[in-house]
């Protein structure tokens, strides 16, 4: 008659056992636990133009371990953080504004730099219409620029309308009725910031309509570029209020 032997346990449980250890990182040594290493180290990121060379730089000064490499062919002055972030801004899609065909930003040029509107918008106080900037005019000035600029789009696309001679198609911003005469050289020439209409561009990556709402003295509102808009300050200003000052 055999003895009753108890069953032998599977060893199944000491695995269970390691693999969750492993999983949590640890695993028993002596009396203590000992966190496990990985089995390699992390890639450092490492970049791939001027642009992310900014950023890297930018997180380095935050932790001085971090893992970034930055190769000597991007590790440059140019493009400029403040180019390279602006660049992107005036493409954001969730900001106000419609796209344009090039990433410009106004905060950049004429906040950052304070390049006067009329050096760009040429004209503008001698026509009724608002100067708008020529291929030439823009490359008047990035033709001198380092060839590291080139790395930004919208530095490429300038550049292939200078070779092709083909002007930007800006998408405009500020339009009124094909009834409305707006002379900009009268507004220019008595004294008005352009500011006064198109908003604090001089902070903006992005152009959009800003918001302006006018209460005129029937207490209804008036959206900008609408035209009791423009009656409010025709009123304030001593501007003409005749109908033929604007439709003519």
């Amino acid at each position: 008659m055999g003895t009753d032997r108890p069953p032998r346990r599977s060893k199944s449980w000491i695995v269970s056992i390691w693999i969750a250890l492993s999983t949590l990182g640890l695993i028993t040594a002596g009396a203590g636990l000992v966190a496990l290493q990985p089995a390699s180290a992390d890639e450092p990121r490492v970049a791939t133009s001027v642009c992310e060379a900014h950023e890297l730089k930018a997180i380095l000064e935050q932790n001085p371990d971090a893992a970034v490499e930055i190769p000597a062919e991007f590790d440059k002055p140019f493009p400029s953080k403040a180019a390279c972030d602006s660049h992107v801004l005036a493409w954001d899609d969730l900001a106000e504004g419609p796209r344009q065909p090039i990433p410009f930003s106004h905060q950049h040029h004429a906040g950052e730099w304070e390049i006067d509107c009329m050096y760009c918008h040429q004209g503008t106080d001698r026509s009724q219409m608002a100067g708008v900037p020529s291929v030439e005019l823009c490359m008047g000035c990035h033709e001198h620029f380092p060839a590291e600029y080139d790395e930004l789009e919208g530095i490429q696309i300038l550049k292939k309308h200078w070779e092709e001679q083909t002007p930007i198609e800006w998408v405009q911003i500020h339009r009124n009725p094909e009834h409305v005469q707006f002379q900009h050289q009268a507004h220019v020439r008595a004294g008005f910031e352009c500011q006064d209409c198109h908003g604090p561009v001089q902070e903006m990556h992005k152009l959009y309509l800003v918001p302006d709402t006018q209460w005129w003295q029937y207490g209804l509102p008036a959206q900008k570029l609408e035209m009791g808009w423009c009656i409010m300050c025709h009123r304030e200003n001593g501007g003409p209020e005749d109908c033929y000052a604007c439709h003519y």
